[in-house]
């Protein structure tokens, strides 16, 4: 028998992982496992052709967060139109109870289902077809949400968000040939093709962690270059040589270092980037990176 949950779970930030310590302590109680169920795609998508989404994880990043919080199992839904026409009703007869859900842990002001509910209503269908449903309580003290992290993220508060998350924020894509100007003035980058509708935060440059070591990535248009209005992610991995072309690169972001700006020389632009080395690095030293 399982104890479930149900959510986007966006960002997988500080209030969700307190509505799944809440689904692990009620699962311990009742000697149930744990069952995460969340979709491949954000709902709006399917309900709303013109929708854009800006999200803070891929799926792939997503899954990765919510099995590191040790839950039994994460179940992935397509969400499709089918799925939409559901009621909660049909959902929980038709998608949780073929997967043994005995408990629904619901969060403090979560929905599911085609049409108008309220939590009564929930615990009502749940005792017709032997779910018991529970309300989760919002996380203490403060109030974590997926739309604060995207305006802290656009304003480069790069720590106030990865508070808000609990973790570091994820960028990840894979590397792709670029304009190569960062070989030419000794600060080889590797160019990410990151995936369409992540977040990214404002433009500037970052220092990040990265699988080989401390990292300096820089958003936006390379106004030193003139490149126009491409936004690009480019990352100089310190005291890395190699080829990473077609790879996947995965970064956490460990501060904000400066505003992009256009220097009048590509000596002053080296000059800068020296110095954004020995800031990301003191940043390293500190435990900061």
């Amino acid at each position: 028998m399982f104890a479930a949950t149900i959510g986007f779970f966006d960002g997988v930030h500080r209030g969700h992982r307190c509505l799944i310590d809440q689904l692990t302590g009620l699962a311990r109680e009742r000697r149930m496992d744990t069952l995460v169920l969340t979709m491949d795609c954000h709902p709006r998508l399917v309900l709303q052709s013109d929708y854009i989404p800006q999200l803070l994880t891929t799926l792939e990043e997503k899954c990765r967060l919510l099995r590191e919080t040790g839950i039994s199992r994460l179940d992935v839904l397509t969400f499709d139109s089918d799925m939409a026409r559901l009621s909660a009703e049909e959902f929980m007869r038709e998608v949780l109870k073929p997967r043994d859900v005995s408990l629904l842990l619901m969060g403090y002001d979560h929905r599911f289902g085609h049409g108008e509910a309220v939590f009564e209503d929930y615990v009502r269908w749940g005792e017709a077809c032997g779910i018991e449903v529970v309300k989760a309580h919002e996380l203490p003290d403060t109030h974590v949400s997926s739309t604060t992290i995207r305006r802290l993220l656009a304003e480069g508060s790069i720590r106030e968000a990865q508070e808000l998350l609990g973790h570091p924020y994820l960028l990840s894509g894979t590397v792709v040939e670029g304009h190569r100007l960062g070989h030419t003035i000794g600060f080889p980058t590797a160019n990410l093709a990151i995936t369409p509708g992540k977040v990214l935060p404002r433009e500037g440059a970052y220092a990040v962690r990265t699988p080989y070591g401390v990292g300096m990535m820089d958003i936006g248009t390379r106004p030193t270059a003139n490149n126009g209005s491409d936004l690009s992610v480019e990352v100089h991995l310190i005291d890395f040589s190699g080829d990473l072309y077609g790879q996947k690169l995965s970064l956490e972001l460990a501060g904000f270092l400066r505003e992009e700006r256009a220097f009048p020389s590509l000596e002053a632009l080296k000059a800068q980037l020296e110095q954004d080395r020995e800031s990301a690095l003191r940043m390293a030293e500190r435990g900061d990176v």
